[in-house]
């Protein structure tokens, strides 16, 4: 029976390796735990490992963004949820927040672009009907369900230039 929650969810916990001098989860594994979850929507969305071979179908990160909010503690359990910004014939804009069962608020949020590819190029591909038509739905089930603002979204990194003190 396929999942129905309009927010794909991926579930793990801090892991001993994963922590760094301080004691908090050392920051690549942020993204990590956010590819995970990457993963997770992959699937949701019909490109499961078996699918990905018969087709020569894959789904590449083009680029990802993560804002750290709060440090995690060793062993503390991470939930992240992921949401479909937006998407077009070839592309995923996804939207992900973390939380521990501490918090109601995000330890980190962050932001991806996943392109579909043709693996035996590689090069990029427009989804397959099933699959697209799975994107579709979930999109209208994640406006349906009346989700928070992605709070986060569309972040700049950056210092005011030099002349605009």
């Amino acid at each position: 029976m396929p999942d129905e929650t309009p927010l794909v969810v991926y579930r793990d916990r801090v892991r001993a390796e994963w922590v760094d001098y301080n004691g908090h989860l050392r920051d690549a594994f942020y993204l990590l735990l956010f590819s995970y979850a990457a993963d997770v929507l992959i699937e949701r969305i019909g490109l499961d490992d078996a699918t990905r071979r018969a087709r020569a179908r894959s789904i590449y990160t083009l680029e990802a963004h993560v804002n750290y909010l709060h440090e995690i503690k060793e062993d503390a359990p991470v939930r992240v949820d992921v949401r479909v910004l937006a998407h077009d014939t070839k592309r995923l804009h996804i939207y992900l927040e973390m939380f521990t069962d501490a918090r109601d608020v995000p330890v980190a949020a962050g932001e991806q672009m996943l392109l579909h590819v043709d693996t035996s190029g590689p090069k990029a591909a427009a989804f397959d009907a099933d699959i697209a038509a799975r994107i579709e739905a979930l999109v209208e089930a994640q406006s349906l369900a009346n989700l928070p603002p992605a709070k986060h979204r569309a972040r700049a990194i950056g210092l005011p230039s030099p002349g605009a003190r």
